[in-house]
């Protein structure tokens, strides 16, 4: 993992007191579907889920693939997608690489395609704006999370989800163009980074076996 983005997350696994008790509660969903399927010897798929797949999804997937890295949890693969497609926000990608994310473009266009990388002993995670079903994520055995509430409320089915979570965070968007933009967006992106490390962390706590 590169050192920054490591650093980051160390500094965040000491702040899960500053995480709400509600929140914690929401969490928890996710961190039982998660330990369930590894207790079961299982592949853990995870889409992340909200109105365009711009900005918030995107910050799910990337995290939670960075968090179970971080606390060495096998087997976990992670997705984001929209109820429709729009394009990865640039001041959601600006966020990222504050923080230390690689992040290359490797296709133009209105919805272009970037690679993210968060390590060199990684392969980096291909992003781009997609729905929800797109042939590039899980159609059966996963966790749908619902991290916008307008997605929440326009996706009332997902089919082949085992499991819905939701998990909604506010849109950084409505700062778009303002003084406040780029704080905005890096508190949604710290947010949704201390959440999915705490989701992990819950399985070290609990001492599951987590044989790869």
């Amino acid at each position: 993992m590169f050192t920054s983005i490591k650093t980051y997350c160390d500094e965040l696994v000491n702040q899960f007191d500053t995480i709400p008790a509600g929140r914690k509660i929401l969490l928890s969903k996710l961190s039982d579907y998660i330990a369930q399927k590894i207790q079961h010897h299982e592949e853990v798929n995870l889409v992340y889920i909200c109105t365009h797949n711009s900005r918030r999804s995107h910050f799910g997937e990337l995290w939670a693939k960075v968090a179970s890295t971080y606390f060495n949890i096998p087997r976990v693969r992670t997705f984001s997608g929209g109820t429709e497609a729009t394009a990865f926000n640039p001041n959601a990608i600006r966020a990222l690489e504050h923080i230390g994310f690689k992040i290359k473009q490797v296709r133009g266009g209105a919805n272009p395609v970037y690679e993210v990388q968060y390590s060199s002993g990684e392969p980096p995670i291909v992003c781009f704006s997609k729905a929800y079903n797109n042939a590039v994520n899980p159609k059966k055995a996963f966790a749908a999370i619902m991290t916008c509430s307008e997605a929440e409320k326009n996706c009332p089915f997902i089919p082949g989800a085992e499991r819905r979570i939701a998990c909604p965070y506010d849109d950084p968007k409505i700062f778009d163009g303002t003084a406040q933009q780029d704080q905005k967006y890096s508190e949604r992106c710290r947010q949704i980074a201390i959440e999915c490390l705490y989701v992990f962390s819950y399985l070290n706590t609990q001492k599951l076996i987590l044989a790869s």
